[in-house]
């Protein structure tokens, strides 16, 4: 089980470089290390487990956060009003996006950054991306909302790139053009 004490944190070269790719069949280490992700991310969102184990709450996890140079992470959202949203991505991209941007006003966090970090984000509003299943099964899904939001901040990680990298350093709260605010409940 992944706790707070294995997430890296800001200034973990692990978090600086790119990911490489992931092969298939899916090693044992790879195996546990999807399964891990995806706990860490659904455990999370539990008030008890939190408490007991002393996690931050998180929609995604990578493989780099936990020091793992691989690309592969976690996804796991319940607050859409429908379906919850929980996947593992392995290899995945990003094949199409729309023009129109969006942020979260109340800005992004990261498990790996234990600051408040004030500003804009801009992320495309809606994406379609590719990925591979822990059993090398290729997916498709179109994304819009916190979910695209969430995908483009760990693909971020994958790359080696943080969320505060797309903040503007001298205006962070500067508008984005053509960019609709995404609010969190």
């Amino acid at each position: 089980m992944i706790l707070m004490d294995n997430i890296v944190r800001e200034g973990h070269p692990a978090l600086r470089i790119a990911a490489e790719e992931v092969t298939f069949p899916l090693s044992l280490a790879d195996r546990k290390l999807s399964e891990d992700l995806i706990e860490y991310v659904i455990n999370s969102q539990d008030a008890e487990l939190c408490e007991q184990y002393g996690l931050r709450p998180g929609v995604g996890l990578a493989a780099p956060q936990v020091a793992e140079s691989k690309r592969m992470f976690a996804i796991h959202l319940t607050e859409l009003g429908g379906e919850p949203l929980s996947f593992v991505a392995i290899n995945p991209k990003i094949v199409s996006h729309s023009v129109e941007k969006t942020y979260l006003s109340a800005g992004e966090g990261c498990l790996s950054v234990d600051r408040d970090v004030e500003g804009y984000v801009p992320r495309y509003a809606r994406i379609t991306i590719k990925a591979y299943d822990a059993d090398g099964n290729e997916f498709k899904k179109r994304l819009k909302g916190l979910p695209a939001i969430v995908f483009q901040h760990e693909l971020d990680h994958l790359n080696g790139v943080m969320f505060y990298d797309h903040i503007d350093k001298n205006n962070p709260y500067k508008e984005i053009p053509d960019a609709i605010p995404f609010e969190r409940d």
